[in-house]
This record gives C-alpha cells, structure tokens and sequence, in this order.
C-alpha cells in the first residue's frame, strides 16, 4: 500500500507544473537583476519566437480543412473557449478589491480569453474513448483562431488594466504571429526533423517556457507580488479557477447532449471546451503584459493544474463506461436449417 502513494502523488501532482512552481520559488529566492535580468528578457524574447516557431510548423493544416466537416463541433468548442469563458470573467468583476487585486482579476480575465490545448485535450479525449481526430482538428482550430483572438479580447477585455501594453499587441505579430507563419510555411521541409526529434524538442519547449515564468516572476519581485497576493487572495483565485472548470465541463456537456451529438464527440466537445493552454497562454501574456506578467500567469497556472486533476479523473471514469446499444455490434443471425423432406417448412 505504501509503494502506491508516491505513484498517486506523481499523478496528482503534473511534473511539469512542479516544475513550474519550482520556477517560481527561484524566481522569489534568487530573482535575476540587472544584467542578469536583461539577459534573462533577451533570452526569453528568442525562446518565445522559437516556441512559436515550433508550434506553426507542428500544425497540419490539412488536418484542419478535413476536420471542417465537424463544423458544429468546431463551433460549440469554440463557442466555449471564446464567448463561455469570458462572460464567466466578467461576472467575477465583482470580487474586485474584497477578494481579488486588480492584476489578479486581469489576469482571471486573461485566463478566459487564452485557447484550448492541444495535447491535454488529445490525450483525455483518447483515454476516455472519445473521438480523437476531432480533439486534433479542436486543438488546432482553438490554436489558430487562438492567435488573432486571444490579444483582440484581451484588448477589448483589459486594454485599460494596469501593466497591459498597447504595443504588446504589435509585439504579437512580430514575436509570435511572424514566427507561426514562418513555422507554417516551412512545415513541408521540417515536418520530417520535427516527428524524428518530437522529445528533445518537446524539451526545449518545456525549458523555454520556464525561462519566461523565471523572468516574468522576476520582475514581479521587483514590484512586490507576494505583497498583492495574500494566503486569503490565492485561495479565492483557486476557489474561482474551481468554479470556472466546474461550469466549463457542466455547460460543454449539458449542450453537446441537447444538440444531439453522440458520445464519442461529446467526450471531445468537454475536454476541447474546457481546457486552457498554458504553453500559448504564458508566452502571450508575457508579450502583452511585460514585467507586469508575474500576478497575470498566476491564475492560469492554478487552472492548469486543476483542469490536469479533474479531466484526468473524468477521463479515467469514463474510460470505463460501456459501450452504448448503438454502437454495440448486432449479434450474428442464426442460419436457418433448411427443413428436411417431407417435413412442412415453417
């Protein structure tokens, strides 16, 4: 028995996240200063252009125009990902100074307009027996559309929050969206190097997307973001991440059963319309935010492990539902003897 709490705890608790948390405490005990610091800003700018280089040339765009003939499941997920989510973030506008700092609710808001994952959603989907060529269609669509909409709403949404810059959505196209196309366009001669070196490369994203929270959290020591976030705020902010995933997987469920879609593409539908990527969403808010990002990723990164716990418990649940009448096989037809002769047929 005590052979197996070790191994729960490593699937209760993702690696990477730990990871990421463990970046956080450096970032607090040994925050880069001075040329340090402006090292560490360089060095994360080129890992945010490599990242999204990375991610363009991984995406099949002729994966997608196949994927649009499941256009309404396209369009529910999306529905919840980018019209959902940032209804739920402003009716939480109300929290606002009694539980949550301003930054804190900018970045709740963030959090809302950031797209679905990719992998996560692909790996859920496929452990619960759902329809995995559209969880792959689901990731990428959420990820293009991702690309334009995310800084739009952002603007629209926290445009006059403190810390947001109206050059960061200019640095948008020139540190993600020019890298991304030039991933796309490049993908007929990288795809090949990509798959061979699919872990290594997988890696380097990892690390690079811990250099960018070392280096925003970095600055946000400077600015004092423990002194913003008390014991009381955090556990609100965990508390509102709970209750945004609750109704994301209540809502996402509940339509894609009134629509009439079939098991398979409702487990997709929950697990695309649920989900938040942190590999796009911490690159993006460090463009658009700056040093002010620190307090911004916080919630994203509360939800991320929250969505991991749940969806994988969800997953494995239904996992093991059985399959339903319709899409049990008919039991063969038993031959008919021929009646014999001089016996009456039937």
């Amino acid at each position: 028995m005590t052979r197996c709490r070790p191994d729960r705890l490593r699937r209760a608790v993702d690696p990477y996240v730990a990871a990421l948390l463990g970046t956080v405490l450096l970032a607090t005990l040994l925050p880069a200063t001075g040329r340090g610091a402006v090292a560490a800003g360089t060095t994360a700018d080129l890992a945010i252009g490599l990242l999204f280089f990375l991610y363009g040339a991984r995406l099949s765009t002729r994966e997608a125009v196949h994927g649009l003939r499941q256009w309404k499941l396209h369009l529910l997920t999306g529905a919840s990902t980018f019209v959902l989510f940032p209804l739920l973030g402003l009716a939480a506008g109300g929290l606002v100074p009694f539980l949550l700092t301003d930054r804190l609710y900018t970045g709740l808001l963030f959090l809302c307009v950031v797209p679905s994952t990719v992998q996560s959603s692909i790996a859920l989907t496929s452990t619960a027996r759902g329809n995995v060529p559209a969880a792959i269609c689901a990731g990428t669509y959420s990820s293009l559309v991702g690309m334009a909409a995310t800084p739009l709403l952002a603007a629209w949404l926290i445009g006059s929050a403190p810390g947001f810059s109206a050059a960061g959505l200019l640095s948008i196209a020139t540190h993600l969206l020019l890298p991304f196309l030039a991933g796309q366009s490049l993908r007929r001669w990288t795809g090949g190097f990509l798959t061979r070196h699919k872990k290594p490369l997988g890696l380097l994203d990892r690390a690079s997307i811990l250099l960018v929270v070392y280096t925003a959290f970095s600055k946000g020591m400077t600015q004092g973001i423990w002194q913003q976030v008390t014991p009381v705020r955090l556990l609100a902010l965990l508390l509102l991440a709970a209750g945004l995933l609750a109704t994301a997987l209540v809502t996402t469920s509940l339509a894609a059963r009134r629509l009439g879609f079939c098991r398979e593409d409702r487990v997709t539908i929950v697990f695309c319309g649920s989900n938040k990527s942190l590999a796009t969403g911490l690159p993006m808010a460090a463009v658009l935010f700056g040093g002010a990002a620190g307090p911004v990723i916080l919630p994203l990164m509360l939800y991320h492990q929250l969505q991991l716990m749940v969806c994988a418990v969800i997953a494995a649940r239904w996992s093991r539902r059985p399959e339903t009448a319709a899409a049990a096989p008919e039991p063969p037809l038993r031959p008919v003897p021929r009646p014999v002769e001089g016996e009456p047929s039937a």
